[in-house]
């Protein structure tokens, strides 16, 4: 027996223990007496095996540190998604879902060894005692945090702590020969999952959904209704990159798109029991028009939503073909404050698919996947993705839809590349657009900060020529003018430098509207908005040839 197999044993042995409770009492929760006769008291090889060691091993043994390495490598023989959770990593995970934390209210961004404060959460601990945005953070408490090799981690660590904590942070500030000391309180500081809701035109809002978390629901119906008033009678629902989330909040989202009864989804394991949930009733955007983006970043949660919109026929999915995980993962808390994220079920949407793609291969096969899509050209070309035939399935008014690999959209929009060059490339690896654009607005920033729109904002930049002042910029840093790459990618490189200088001034608020313009996908749905493609009026013929049309 092996040295590595000597160590995993014991750890199988307590995993299996705590594994048997947590189904058991899931099962129990499911009315599934059958499974209930797992016994924890009869000996199994595994229990033989770990007390062999625990009591004739030569040497001493850290169980608990086995306990730690070792989990990992035996999730491993599972799905991808079935994942150990350890305690030093719980209160950030639940941070994550419950969408909020405590802290000092501030967004920072390391810069050229420096803490720079982006900004600063209205009315939260650091606003209320007079941190401003361009503000340099040099010490927390007694650590000094300016200088080579500060990292983000450790600056959280610092920032972060109990709610109604005491921390003192020391500022430098422009125009202030010395440095200045704040002590702040912190507080629950919100995690916001929708980025940004604005009108695109008089009928047409936007909505962008970064991630689903125990609060999405309630920012997302606030989205919703400023849409509403501000006259929208279409919404275009971002997903793209939205790994996902809580499962409760996507339900709530649907619920309020669709007629009382209509499926949203269901889902069913080995140990699980088919659960199936349909719509309320509630419907309160019934009348709006629903267009939604996504991307081979949009999982789970994200595809749900998706998912539900297409197979009822309600709107229209637009983009790209989303990532595949069609698995639900029950979060159970261990002993000692660590957790089992465990798969329990797979999910199926109303016309009945798994788009849970292939992990037969392993996991590191799984999450080569996309690269694999890449070399594939599948983000160029919709007829690089070949679906098999046995996968069909057919939406509430007959369209053809696939399961078994994610959500492929309704109409399909190539990544753009246009705007693509050896220089850009250069200039986007080092990360220069995003370090010259907050630069510019700290040296800027009282007369930027006079501007209140995003359509000001871009007509002061564009009068402003910051492409000219950014080459100069890179030049400095490394990155030669190249005349041919900027030909080719001026206009991207400047609208997003507009775009990104916006929003170290005025946020998501100012960031969305003017990178809109480089956004094809994005356009593409605003222009499809403007025709007569709402699914539920269309037959299946009708709308491929529709579609088709669109392409072209």
């Amino acid at each position: 027996m092996n040295k590595k197999t000597t160590i995993i044993l014991p750890l199988v042995v307590a995993l299996s223990v705590a594994a048997g409770i947590i189904i058991g009492n899931l099962l129990k929760q499911n009315s599934q007496p059958a499974l209930n006769s797992l016994s924890y008291s009869r000996p199994n090889k595994l229990t033989t095996i770990f007390q062999l060691i625990e009591n004739g091993y030569v040497d001493s043994v850290n169980s608990s540190d086995i306990i730690e390495k070792t989990i990992p490598e035996i999730l491993e023989n599972l799905d991808p998604h079935t994942a150990y959770i350890p305690a030093r990593n719980m209160k950030e995970v639940q941070e994550e879902m419950r969408g909020n934390f405590s802290g000092i209210g501030v967004q920072f961004s390391i810069q050229e060894d420096t803490v720079r404060v982006i900004e600063v959460i209205p009315g939260g601990p650091s606003s209320q005692v007079g941190i401003l945005p361009g503000d340099r953070i040099v010490t927390v408490n007694d650590s000094v945090i300016a200088g080579t090799g500060v990292q983000n981690t450790t600056v959280l660590n610092l920032l972060r702590g109990e709610k109604n904590t005491k921390v003192t942070v020391g500022i430098i500030r422009k125009g202030y020969n010395n440095s200045l000391e704040f002590e702040i309180i912190r507080d629950d500081i919100p995690l916001f999952s929708v980025d940004v809701s604005y009108m695109i035109d008089d009928e047409t809002g936007f909505i962008k959904v970064s991630r689903f978390s125990e609060t999405t629901y309630d920012e997302f119906m606030q989205g919703m209704q400023k849409l509403q008033h501000a006259g929208a009678e279409k919404t275009i629902v971002d997903l793209r990159q939205n790994p996902g989330g809580s499962l409760s909040s996507v339900l709530q989202i649907v619920d309020e798109f669709l007629e009382k009864g209509e499926p949203i989804l269901y889902t069913e394991g080995l140990n699980q029991p088919k659960k199936t949930y349909n719509a309320s009733g509630k419907n309160r955007w019934k009348d709006m028009e629903v267009y939604v983006l996504i991307d081979e970043f949009s999982a789970s949660a994200s595809e749900i939503f998706a998912g539900a919109i297409q197979d009822n026929d309600r709107g229209l999915v637009i983009g790209r073909r989303s990532f595949g995980k069609g698995l639900v993962q029950e979060q159970i808390p261990l002993m000692d404050g660590s957790a089992l994220r465990l798969t329990v079920a797979r999910f199926y949407t109303p016309s009945g698919r798994c788009i849970q793609k292939s992990y037969e291969d392993g996991n590191e096969e799984y999450y080569h996947d996309l690269y694999a899509r890449f070399s594939h050209q599948e983000q160029l070309f919709a007829d690089s993705i070949q679906f098999n035939d046995s996968l069909k399935y057919y939406t509430m008014a007959g369209r053809t839809v696939y399961g078994g690999g994610g959500i492929m959209p309704d109409i399909f929009v190539p990544m753009d590349t246009s705007g693509n060059s050896a220089y850009f490339d250069l200039i986007y690896r080092k990360g220069l657009i995003y370090t010259f654009a907050y630069t510019y607005a700290d040296q800027h920033r009282e007369n930027l900060s006079a501007l209140e729109t995003a359509e000001e904002f871009d007509s002061f930049l564009t009068g402003q020529n910051v492409l000219n002042e950014f080459v100069t910029y890179a030049q400095e840093k490394g990155v030669a003018k190249d005349s041919k790459g900027l030909k080719q990618s001026g206009e991207l490189i400047s609208t997003q430098l507009k775009a990104y200088i916006t929003r170290n001034i005025m946020g998501e608020e100012g960031f969305y509207p003017i990178i809109r313009q480089i956004d094809n996908t994005l356009l593409k749905a605003i222009e499809i908005s403007k025709k007569d493609l709402l699914v539920e009026n269309v037959s299946h013929d009708s709308i491929v040839s529709k579609i088709n049309h669109l392409r072209n």
